[in-house]
């Protein structure tokens, strides 16, 4: 047999949970066509001895609705072993829009995203007015990864409703066109229908996003029509019903009612905090509920803590406080020469430690900091002492040891502020949980903010090699098979014969997360985290090489995965 690419001598895990076993992978015309001891030619050869091969990483929550018109490989979920993603959450998407009305998306986008308006208004070539051409937009693009997309409820009612989507509920014959776009979009091949009812959801100038104004019977409706279709998922940005149970309860019972109502499935994400550590297992509780009444909830969950990442690289919580505003407007080396300064620390250090008195922080923005919750990050170390251990230690008053370890690190140091999942017990428990999906990365949102998109290679490296509480097969499952089978994209997920060959090449001694790096490459010079990974040879996407050892090969093997 003649194959296009054939990857020789690895240890495959399959996706299914089954035992690894050794053999090779045959491709040809970017399916997978054989599997075992294969001979025949070969256009391309590559010896994956000492490697695990492993179906490509499907993540089922990220922004790259906007990043895919700039940046064709998905950055920085590429690097993390990522061949799929599901975009559009939360509501947020770029249609249905015309070009004109642009403005109100980004205002959507800019704040509850963190996605610069410079950027998108550099980067994006706007071609389409409904859903189904942006679809299209997407499929012409070159792409080194596969694309699947909501459309966002957001988006929707600035279509329909234009300014009145951010102060009213919707009309009757509001509602009946939101309806009719979210069934052509679903028919075009939208994976589903997102929404966002979230508090951490604002816009730049401090309103609610327009998805935040619907009623509960609108999206009800909204669902329920798509429903009678056949397809779609639903994704929610959820309520916060607090931990009143009568106020849970009516909460849990509206989202049970629609899973089984309107037979869609159903999908949000959660983690734990710690000023409510009782709040999330009723979650859980109420997903085998749904199920038992004959409808569908899987909750998105992440392998680690949600971290806000700050550093005098990118932004601290104190760059818009007096004195600290003067301060971060200078060029980075003129700061490090300030901060050398002992009067002038010490009047930084006396800011810092005032109240805070600023706007309502929200989402993944940096907040004032608890320094008992806040870790250096000088390395991908995950188990670390805090500020506060680390400033008693040294006799210094934490902002002082921020400042400190700085200049000690020329800059190049991130401090660890987890907001969310500080409990690394209950991540675990998530993870297990029968009704959960490992994928949650935010990719291509928060980019200054967060560094999630390495949560797949986080998951290989802390919790199957560092902590073992996976085996590398279960693990592999929870973000390749997992996730493709929930959002319908069967194909994927598995290597076996006629699957697409979607493939990462890994050494499962080496795989993690590096440092992310501050970089200005995003349009208009705009600032994102950029964060590669070690030991991943090669990412194949539809049969080609992408990635080798981070580097991009310039193939554009991605498609649009239309449902």
């Amino acid at each position: 047999m003649t194959f296009d690419l054939v990857v020789k001598n690895g240890t495959v895990i399959d996706g299914s949970g089954s035992d690894r076993f050794r053999a090779d992978v045959g491709v040809r015309d970017g399916r997978i066509v054989a599997v075992g001891d294969l001979d025949g030619s070969a256009r391309r050869s590559i010896d994956a001895d000492g490697h695990i091969v492993s179906p490509g990483f499907v993540d089922g929550h990220t922004h790259m609705d906007a990043q895919v018109f700039w940046d064709p490989i998905g950055s920085c979920s590429c690097y993390h072993g990522v061949t799929s993603v599901v975009m559009g959450n939360c509501g947020f998407t770029l249609a249905p829009c015309k070009a004109e009305d642009a403005d109100m998306v980004f205002r959507n986008l800019e704040r509850a995203e963190d996605l610069s308006r410079e950027a998108m208004l550099a980067g994006i070539d706007w071609t389409w007015e409904t859903f189904p051409e942006f679809l299209d937009a997407v499929e012409a693009r070159p792409k080194g990864i596969n694309y699947a997309g909501y459309i966002g409820h957001s988006a929707l009612r600035t279509y329909v409703m234009g300014e009145r989507a951010f102060t009213e509920p919707a009309t009757a014959s509001d509602l009946k066109q939101m309806c009719d776009h979210v069934v052509e979009a679903v028919n075009a091949g939208a994976i589903g229908f997102s929404t966002s009812r979230t508090f951490n959801h604002l816009t730049a100038d401090d309103r609610p996003v327009a998805s935040r104004l619907a009623d509960w019977e609108e999206v009800r409706a909204i669902v329920n029509a798509m429903g009678k279709t056949g397809k779609g998922i639903f994704e929610i940005a959820g309520e916060a019903p607090g931990r009143k149970p009568e106020r849970m309860r009516e909460y849990f019972d509206r989202l049970k009612g629609l899973a089984v109502e309107s037979g869609v499935k159903q999908t949000w994400g959660m983690f734990s905090v710690r000023i409510a550590p009782e709040i999330w297992r009723p979650y859980f509780d109420l997903a085998v509920e749904t199920a038992d009444a004959g409808g569908d909830i899987s909750i998105q969950v992440h392998s680690r803590a949600l971290n806000v990442l700050f550093s005098f690289a990118a932004h601290t919580p104190y760059d818009k406080w007096d004195v600290w505003q003067d301060l971060r407007a200078l060029p980075l080396a003129e700061q490090k020469v300030k901060l050398r300064d002992a009067h002038y620390r010490a009047q930084l250090v006396e800011v810092a430690n005032r109240e805070y008195t600023g706007p309502r922080v929200v989402g993944a923005e940096a907040r004032p900091p608890n320094w008992d919750w806040v870790f250096p990050m000088a390395d991908m170390s995950y188990d670390q002492p805090s500020m506060a251990q680390l400033a008693q230690q040294r006799g210094v008053d934490p902002v002082e040891l921020m400042i400190d370890l700085s200049l000690e690190h020329d800059f190049n140091i991130f401090f660890r502020q987890p907001i969310a999942n500080e409990n690394q017990d209950h991540v675990l428990e998530m993870m297990q949980h029968p009704h959960s999906l490992v994928t949650f990365s935010d990719s291509g949102a928060h980019v200054s903010q967060i560094m999630d998109s390495s949560l797949q290679t986080h998951l290989l490296s802390y919790w199957v090699r560092d902590r073992q509480a996976f085996t590398l097969e279960q693990a592999v499952r929870e973000i390749t098979s997992k996730t493709a089978d929930m959002w319908g994209l069967h194909d994927r997920g598995r290597i076996a014969e006629g699957k697409a060959a979607d493939l990462v090449i890994f050494d499962p001694d080496t795989v993690a997360p590096r440092m992310p790096t501050v970089e200005h490459d995003l349009p208009a010079g705009a600032r994102r985290l950029k964060q590669t990974a070690q030991g991943i040879l090669h990412t194949v996407v539809n049969g080609e090489v992408v990635l080798t050892n981070n580097e991009y090969s310039g193939a554009t093997p991605g498609r649009l995965l239309r449902t």
